[in-house]
């Protein structure tokens, strides 16, 4: 089996859910639950939190996880890319064949998730660079606008003599997924090139509250509902 470390990516300073890393949801932060999940899945060496906050670090550490160092502040701005902070934390990390990203947003993605993307991934031949988890978008980019000046022009181009993508029914127009946080899987090897997925990606399709993903608020009130109406179950936490 390839040697793999899951990495969480923790930073503090969320703008849309303020604290949500450390936010309690049934009982535990909400960092705990991938955690939780990354040391069930039995497939990481490592389980590697990145953040930049010592209070994200102290609670990652107390369920299982380990700091090998703090994100440098320049990494864990909302507009640095991941690639940045995936490729510091390798470096202070022993050499692997694989890592995971398993964000805290996706509290629901348990440790049969990750085997089951897991198993899906090592067997691609020839291998792919990487995994993603992926579920049909509900808002299709057909239908989106973008504003130029005072008006707005369609999102994609159109082709001339044909309906418009905005003028046609969801049913009609092409099937078209969208990434959530759940979990990517990926050959260190692409990150040497500025990677973090590479050209060859394979779709993970998630089930269910699996790829659930807080986001906003109204997210969070969501995953409380399903939590207390017994419709989605958070990975077992012990800490």
């Amino acid at each position: 089996m390839p040697s793999a470390v899951a990495l969480i990516p923790a930073r503090a300073g969320s703008e849309r859910v303020p604290g949500k890393n450390v936010r309690p949801l049934a009982g535990h932060p909400l960092l705990a639950y991938s955690i939780a999940a990354a040391r069930a899945s039995g497939l990481f060496e490592q389980v590697v939190v990145s953040t930049d906050s010592d209070e994200i670090a102290s609670v990652a550490t107390r369920y299982g996880a380990e700091i090998p160092e703090l994100r440098p502040a320049a990494l864990g701005m909302a507009t640095s890319p991941d690639i940045e902070w995936v490729r510091h934390m390798l470096g202070v990390l022993p050499k692997y064949e694989l890592f995971s990203l398993l964000r805290p947003t996706s509290p629901f993605r348990g440790a049969e998730t990750i085997r089951r993307a897991w198993d899906l991934f090592v067997a691609q031949d020839p291998p792919a660079d990487s995994i993603r988890a992926v579920e049909l978008t509900r808002q299709h980019p057909g239908k989106m606008w973008v504003l130029d000046g005072d008006l707005m022009r369609p999102l994609l181009d159109q082709a001339p003599g044909v309906v418009p993508t905005h003028s046609r029914q969801y049913k009609s127009l092409p099937e078209v997924y969208v990434q959530n946080s759940s979990l990517e899987i990926a050959w260190t090897r692409i990150s040497a090139d500025g990677e973090i997925a590479g050209q060859r990606v394979m779709p993970f399709f998630t089930e269910g509250h699996e790829g659930l993903t807080i986001d906003y608020e109204d997210d969070w009130v969501l995953a409380e509902r399903l939590v207390e109406s017994g419709e989605a179950v958070l990975p077992e936490v012990t800490a």
